[in-house]
């Protein structure tokens, strides 16, 4: 037998699935004598258990929000339908937030979705690789033509979303932050941003035009451009009810929590390289 067909079938048998989805046409006989052994179970149901917590890990305030055995319901569902495919589980769990959309149960908390999406992003700005932030004084040192040509690209730990229909940021930051949950929410919609300017993700309120400009930025856009779509009108700012936008605080904002790129250093990093 080749090694990756042993390697399918084992792992079709951990996770209960038939090897006929594989590459046989039926459990070899090896597999069928392997999955009867004591010990096989006790393996295969130990790895069952490291996708759950693993996934429990990364979307700790969804955990918080139904409780353990919602959540675990959740997360059986989830793991069978979507197993591991890396050791490293500190990253899975990657369409959780998808899943749960069509997940019947999480039909009544509407929110959900977006919580669950705010915790991906977590993750992923926590394993996301290190690069220079942007700094205000290199947007001083140019000119206002070429800064209005420069084409400034997200940090790759920036995570950036906007939820059209409910609070789920406030919702997801009152968890994080263990803040009271008694105070009422405006239940509007809402953008938010995460970063990882140093060591810790970080994160605060996007308004839409802070949205808008992200996405352009994320499009190549030149900085002229990703500034002309902040400032353009949107449904989303409608349903924010957020004041009149303005550029140079969005800009504070987006400097301050390290949400761009640095251009030169990052050049400068890829040539060392």
């Amino acid at each position: 037998m080749q090694l990756s067909a042993f390697q399918d079938a084992f792992a079709a048998a951990l996770q209960d699935v038939p090897a006929a989805a594989h590459t046989a046409p039926s459990q070899p006989a090896w597999i069928q004598a392997l999955m009867q052994q004591p010990g096989f179970a006790v393996y295969r149901n130990n790895g069952r258990k490291a996708s759950l917590d693993a996934l429990r890990a990364n979307y700790p305030t969804v955990a918080q929000l139904v409780g353990d055995d919602w959540f675990l319901g959740a997360a059986h569902a989830f793991v069978a339908a979507h197993p591991p495919t890396d050791g490293r589980l500190m990253d899975y769990g990657q369409g959780f937030a998808a899943f749960l959309a069509g997940f019947a149960p999480a039909a009544e908390l509407p929110y959900l979705v977006g919580v669950a999406s705010l915790d991906r992003a977590w993750t992923q700005a926590h394993l996301a690789a290190d690069a220079p932030a942007l700094q205000a004084d290199w947007m001083a040192s140019l000119t206002a033509e070429t800064l209005a040509t420069a084409r400034i690209a997200p940090h790759p730990a920036a995570q950036w979303q906007w939820c059209e229909q409910h609070p789920a940021y406030s919702i997801w930051q009152r968890h994080r932050d263990g803040a009271a949950l008694e105070a009422p929410l405006q239940w509007r919609a809402e953008g938010a941003l995460l970063t990882r300017p140093g060591a810790q993700v970080q994160w605060c309120a996007l308004p839409p035009e802070g949205v808008a400009f992200m996405n352009a930025c994320a499009g190549g856009a030149t900085l002229e451009a990703a500034a002309a779509a902040a400032m353009a009108p949107s449904s989303e700012r409608v349903a924010s009810t957020e004041e009149t936008p303005d550029l140079a605080r969005l800009m504070a904002l987006l400097l301050t929590a390290g949400a761009l790129l640095d251009p030169e250093q990052s050049k400068q990093l890829q040539e060392e390289t």
